[in-house]
């Protein structure tokens, strides 16, 4: 007998059951352990962490089921199958939610029994790749993210602290030509960080990390916040801005800062895309247990073609009457993400040369037990 480095546990009150199941999968290399109940089962399980637990349904003490359950518990990798005479297809589907992988029924041949293990070892195989992968994608992003922020980001500010100085006229007089180009090197540069800054909040949300941060927010107060920030922008460019209050509480359970960045992002659009006389009008409406804010501006709207691409990164509308403004091209789809991670979702509603609405639908905020 060849050892192949895999384990297994077989839990199962028939003994012959057990010493069968143990003879064949020792031929086959297999370090095995054997268990008469559930209780000593998950001891095993515990002390051992096998890859595949065989498990019985019909057992005397802690059931089958509830054997299933505990093991993923306790070893969360290890794949329980379950072995059973009493085979039906309601006990199949039972096996399956409380996390089984596979169902082989009494009795069965020794090569039925490899081949289940077989497609056990497989599961395995494929999960370990996925985490691997999973795991390099990760340190690929974090290594990128923290390459962008000091290597381009950080050469790029003082490029354009450089050239405020020289502008101010703090080294010396230039021409206004001189000027003109620096202005113009300035700007790209300032562009440019935009971008970086856009795809490094992009990058940076983790709704896992999020959701650790969550607290009670009220949209009506967080909303009432981000107009008088945008206030002086939209005088300026005769925009009324205004905000109705909620006929309900307006109450969410969300992560405060992440939520004031979608919104902001969408109510600027409302403002930059707008026509002049124009207004931006922010309601509230309840559905089911989900509070729905309607941005609505008189703009220039968006074709119905475009709508599907809105959120994606780097997506712009080619606009008419001279609102293709300037940006980076991220602010929707980072504040779809945000909202995504918040179990929302935002819906376009647009008629060209009329004006857009944007809804954005998040749960209630509801009590949890502590």
């Amino acid at each position: 007998m060849k050892e192949n480095n895999h384990s297994v546990v077989v839990i199962d009150d028939e003994e012959s059951m057990r010493d069968s199941c143990r003879l064949i999968l020792e031929k086959d290399g297999f370090l095995t352990e054997t268990a008469e109940d559930g209780e000593k089962g998950l001891e095993k399980v515990k002390e051992m962490k096998p890859e595949i637990a065989l498990v019985d349904l019909k057992m005397p003490g802690i059931g089958g089921l509830d054997v299933i359950e505990k093991i993923k518990e306790i070893s969360p990798d290890t794949v329980p199958i379950v072995i059973t005479g009493y085979a039906t297809v309601e006990s199949a589907v039972e096996a399956m939610k409380r996390g089984a992988y596979d169902f082989l029924p009494k009795p069965f041949t020794p090569e039925q029994l490899r081949v289940i293990i077989k497609r056990g070892l497989e599961k395995i195989k494929l999960f370990r790749e996925a985490e691997s992968l999973r795991k390099e994608k990760k340190l690929i992003e974090e290594n990128f993210i923290t390459m962008v922020s000091h290597q381009l980001r950080s050469p790029l500010v003082a490029i354009a602290q450089y050239f405020e100085v020289m502008l101010s006229g703090s080294v010396g007089e230039m021409s206004k030509e001189h000027k003109d180009m620096l202005s113009k090197a300035r700007n790209r540069v300032e562009s440019l960080l935009e971008l970086i800054n856009d795809w490094l909040d992009a990058a940076r949300i983790d709704k896992g990390q999020l959701v650790e941060k969550f607290k009670q927010v009220s949209l009506h107060a967080l909303l009432k916040k981000q107009i008088e920030f945008l206030q002086p922008v939209a005088e300026k460019n005769k925009i009324n801005l205004e905000i109705e209050p909620p006929t309900g509480k307006s109450t969410i359970r969300g992560h405060e800062e992440t939520l004031e960045q979608a919104f902001a992002n969408l109510m600027n659009n409302a403002v930059k895309y707008n026509k002049p006389n124009g207004s931006v009008t922010i309601s509230f409406r309840e559905k089911d247990d989900c509070i729905i804010t309607d941005i609505k501006d008189t703009g220039v709207g968006i074709e119905k073609k475009h709508i599907p691409q809105l959120f994606n990164q780097f997506f712009r509308v080619n606009r008419s009457e001279g609102k293709q403004g300037k940006g980076s091209g991220l602010g929707l789809s980072i504040s779809k993400k945000i909202i995504d991670a918040h179990s929302g979702r935002i819906d376009v509603s647009s008629t060209p040369g009329k004006g857009s609405t944007f809804s954005v639908t998040l749960p209630k905020y509801k009590k949890t037990k502590e």
